[in-house]
């Protein structure tokens, strides 16, 4: 097999909210920057949705990125001159509120880091990086959609019949994705209905995790990933299982927060035998059922 990163590459938007600090995220979430434009305010809405936009015919909530990771709300008389970033996440669009768009950086996504645990505003951050000599923080959109837009709790866990649970409790699954929130909601889900499962925060690890796993003889069966990561991402991970005659015959499922075909058509070109674009416990169980049934054959 052969793989090039070229193929699902990316760069890093770098903008700057109202206090000049530089945060950056990946442009396969960005659809378009626009100018600021005046909002409509939305009702009950969280205090760092500034309202409702309407672009090319579609509606999409705005928010204040500032006032959404702790740096205070944009001041009003800054609104007119600042631009909003419209993204694709999640199957939802929403548009973020930045002071200044810099510029497009291209990314060596092994080069970023985990952020340090002392870092101001961690809870937010994915990644960390240098950039002209710079430290730009990557920011982890999960976390914000999950606290300005919580899933509908139907979405988080799934029943299942005690037939289905007996089917993937003999399985070893391993979990991995660089957000804190995407691990937390994807350990929920399994807690729900009682199965096992390791899980980790890297793709390096998770490689390192499956060759320890199949050396043991104890190999893992089905492993869900993230697309997404610093470092090691998803598709080079599933590649590297594909491609490892210890560790092919994983079930492959790949998730990400990009509402895009093309990442689901990517995934499927580096060996993964699904993709989900939207967490959702329902699907992501029946995701793992079909690969406890293909394994028992």
């Amino acid at each position: 097999m052969s793989s090039s990163k070229a193929d699902h590459s990316q760069g890093l938007l770098l903008f700057r909210l109202h206090n000049q600090q530089t945060f950056a995220l990946g442009t396969l979430k960005i659809q378009e920057l626009v100018p600021f434009q005046p909002v409509t305010p939305m009702v009950n809405q969280h205090a760092s949705i500034l309202g409702a936009l309407t672009i090319r015919g579609q509606t999409m909530p705005i928010v204040d990125l500032a006032a959404a990771v702790g740096k205070g709300a944009t001041p009003k008389e800054l609104l007119a001159s600042s631009f909003i970033i419209i993204t694709d996440v999640q199957r939802q669009k929403v548009g973020f509120l930045v002071r200044q768009i810099e510029r497009i950086a291209d990314a060596n996504w092994r080069d970023i880091s985990a952020p340090d645990k002392f870092l101001g505003n961690s809870t937010y951050i994915t990644g960390v990086t240098k950039v002209d000599d710079r430290l730009v923080q990557l920011l982890d959109v999960e976390v914000i959609m999950a606290r300005l837009f919580p899933l509908d709790p139907s979405k988080t866990t799934a029943t299942i019949t005690d037939v289905e649970r007996e089917q993937l409790r003999p399985m070893n699954i391993l979990l991995v994705d660089d957000s804190r929130t995407a691990r937390k909601q994807l350990s929920d889900s399994l807690d729900a209905i009682n199965v096992r499962y390791q899980v980790t925060d890297d793709g390096q690890k998770a490689l390192d995790i499956m060759r320890a796993a199949a050396k043991n003889g104890q190999p893992i069966d089905i492993l869900v990933s993230d697309i997404e990561m610093p470092g090691l991402d998803g598709y080079e991970l599933a590649f590297a299982v594909r491609d490892d005659k210890q560790l092919a015959s994983a079930y492959i499922i790949l998730h990400t927060s990009l509402s895009s075909s093309i990442s689901v058509s990517q995934a499927r070109q580096v060996g993964a035998d699904e993709a989900l674009t939207k967490f959702d416990a329902r699907e992501l169980i029946d995701g793992m059922l079909r690969g406890a049934t293909k394994k028992a054959r």
